[in-house]
């Protein structure tokens, strides 16, 4: 394993052939990397709780930061952190302990707590707060700290979702290729 991915308590990351790391993000633990996804410069993903699930197409932006909550201390429970297939993860944002599901994009600066569910297909905006074990109905766009539903996601939105991840998917590839 290289500096920036490794391991942690003698569980180590499962990253896909496909899937591309910068080499100034740290992948740490029970981390699981689908194919395609992308991990940007200076992303922090520590899977030494609980184990983090990225998904396939899925892209972790800059400074961005990955972590899980164990509850009671040192008991195996709490809440691990899955992020489905094809979603953007904004720069410098964070999440915590929650899930997200498939085709989302969380806008820059946003933070998702403990427990909470991101369903598909909802645009989250750029600095938004997500308080602990709050679900997000698929299909819509929500804003602000604490988040507030504001409309349906339009057609043309859930377009921009799926193309800025197939983007990162290529963007990706073309960092790959000068490695």
């Amino acid at each position: 394993m290289s500096r920036c991915i490794r391991s942690f308590n003698g569980k180590g990351p499962k990253v896909a052939d496909s899937a591309y790391v910068d080499e100034s993000a740290a992948v740490i633990g029970d981390v699981i990397l689908k194919e395609d996804s992308s991990i940007w410069p200076q992303v922090s993903i520590r899977g030494d709780l609980l184990t983090i699930t990225i998904g396939k197409g899925t892209n972790i932006q800059d400074c961005s930061t990955l972590h899980t909550t164990e509850y009671p201390k040192d008991s195996g429970q709490g809440f691990a952190l899955s992020i489905g297939d094809y979603v953007t993860v904004g720069h410098g944002v964070v999440l915590h302990g929650c899930e997200i599901k498939n085709n989302c994009l969380i806008g820059m600066g946003s933070i998702i707590l403990d427990g909470a569910v991101v369903e598909p297909w909802v645009f989250l905006g750029a600095g938004s707060l997500v308080p602990p074990v709050k679900v997000l109905e698929s299909g819509y766009m929500y804003l602000g700290s604490p988040v507030k539903k504001i409309r349906p996601v339009s057609e043309h939105e859930r377009q921009i979702i799926r193309e800025n991840a197939e983007h990162y998917i290529k963007f990706k590839n073309r960092y790959k290729a000068q490695i």
